[in-house]
């Protein structure tokens, strides 16, 4: 088990990217965002996945994303939002390292996303009920996978990283 590795899960709007960019900065680790890989692989964007190739599509090319990131050593990898809906990358991510559900309301969610247009799922005639549903869906599946489950919601990020490092910390003590 890759057990430096750190895998961040969680809603759009949960702080992935932000943490994590953080948690790598603060651990020498390197920064990975499965969005971004897949976008950086395609040449296009995740809204222009989805619109050509539908959830599935994009879906299969974060599951294949996620298979070659496991791989690698010491990194930290903030996984697309619903990462977690194949019970394949749930395995991987369980098994290669530690994975940390940074929890939000939905209202925070919404607070942070609503102005944001490259979230597919969230282009819809209600993005807000879009969400809670989201958030309904997934949350158990964030909390079968998770080893750590911290909660984003109104928290300064640098208190939020070291709340982090900390827990981490005491998880390797035990």
């Amino acid at each position: 088990m890759k057990e430096n590795n750190i895998y961040l899960v969680g809603l759009m709007g949960a702080g992935k990217t932000t943490v994590g960019k953080l948690i790598a900065k603060q651990t020498g680790k390197e920064f990975h965002d499965s969005d971004l890989e897949i976008k950086c692989k395609t040449g296009v964007s995740i809204p222009y996945i989805f619109e050509v190739e539908g959830e599935a599509g994009f879906r299969a090319r974060e599951t294949a994303a996620i298979q070659e990131l496991v791989r690698q050593e010491n990194i930290v990898l903030a996984t697309g939002g619903g990462a977690v809906l194949s019970a394949e990358n749930r395995q991987l991510l369980k098994e290669n390292g530690t994975v940390i559900y940074l929890r939000a309301t939905v209202n925070e969610l919404w607070a942070r996303t609503r102005h944001d247009r490259n979230r597919p799922l969230l282009q819809t005639g209600n993005p807000q009920a879009k969400l809670a549903e989201l958030y309904e869906i997934r949350d158990p599946l964030y909390r079968e996978v998770a080893d750590l489950i911290v909660d984003t919601s109104r928290q300064n990020v640098r208190f939020l990283v070291n709340q982090i490092l900390q827990k981490l910390e005491t998880r390797k003590k035990c």
